[in-house]
């Protein structure tokens, strides 16, 4: 994301592509859409690859059931390898993120390539960004405010250390 550092990030609600707010009593195991974050009031704006994410929530396998934010994930959509767009693959035997464009995958429950170039890329240029959730009691979701930093929540197109 082009200079995150000026931008005054704060809580705000998961917003699902229908608009509806995300809410972890209800949002299905081992299934993933794509979020906007940070969001602005510019559509065109909003299409920047850079503030697109992929909100998973695990499969059942990897603790998918249960009923709390530990249960979720947001990687950045922007592969570490050459900045295509990942997306998750829910199938039985995937279960991961795929980069289309050369074949990098990602782990689901870290956010780390296992497989293809980005894997063998160094830390932290091989694990993808992510934010972090909460949740209030009546499960309705939320991003907390991320620290950009390859030693907190990452960068976007440059990663994390995991």
């Amino acid at each position: 994301m082009p200079n995150p550092s000026s931008s005054v990030l704060e809580r705000v609600p998961v917003i699902l592509p229908d608009g509806t707010q995300a809410n972890l009593n209800t949002y299905p195991v081992n299934h993933a859409e794509v979020i906007t974050y940070p969001e602005t009031a510019d559509e065109v704006l909003n299409e920047e690859a850079f503030r697109k994410w992929q909100f998973i929530r695990l499969p059942e396998k990897f603790g998918g059931e249960r009923k709390d934010v530990s249960s979720f994930r947001a990687y950045s959509m922007v592969c570490l390898h050459l900045w295509c767009l990942w997306k998750y693959w829910p199938d039985e035997g995937r279960m991961r993120g795929e980069c289309p464009c050369h074949g990098s995958m990602y782990d689901v429950r870290t956010g780390t390539s296992f497989l293809g170039p980005a894997s063998l890329q160094p830390a932290p240029s091989n694990t993808l960004a992510q934010l972090d959730f909460e949740a209030d009691s009546d499960g309705f979701m939320f991003i907390s405010p991320p620290t950009w930093g390859v030693n907190a929540n990452g960068v976007v197109g440059y990663g994390r250390f995991a």
